[in-house]
């Protein structure tokens, strides 16, 4: 049984950081992909940054250079470390995950097969 936990969200101020996480259980890392989306009212879910089985990554053009996936195998855990936020960064962040495919376009939600329920991140 998959489940995928977010936590960490909150409101920090413009220039602010915050550490998310994305507790995962039910499946290997060895085969599966992780991503990070984000969605905001009135807006489409769209992809921040993928984690990949064999390590590589994949990130949103709006994030390169601020924010950063990595992933703790012992707890099961995978974190995204967000600086220099901004307001546009607000959203609801979901953490997913689906079976490592290279012909997948990574920031596509529709092929992530199993999704958290949330943590809301805001930025004033």
């Amino acid at each position: 049984h998959v489940q995928l936990v977010e936590s960490g969200g909150g409101s920090v101020e413009t220039g602010g950081s915050l550490k998310l996480s994305c507790a995962a259980s039910g499946f290997s890392y060895s085969d599966y992909t992780l991503g990070w989306f984000r969605q905001a009212p009135g807006k489409e879910r769209e992809g921040v940054v993928v984690l990949d089985s064999d390590g590589t990554t994949s990130y949103g053009d709006s994030v390169k250079g601020r924010f950063t996936i990595s992933r703790d195998n012992a707890q099961n855990t995978v974190y995204l470390q967000m600086n220099s936020l901004e307001p546009e960064d607000t959203a609801m962040y979901y953490c997913a995950q689906r079976p490592t495919c290279k012909l997948y376009q990574w920031d596509v939600p529709d092929v992530y097969n199993y999704w958290g329920q949330g943590t809301q991140v805001t930025v004033s």
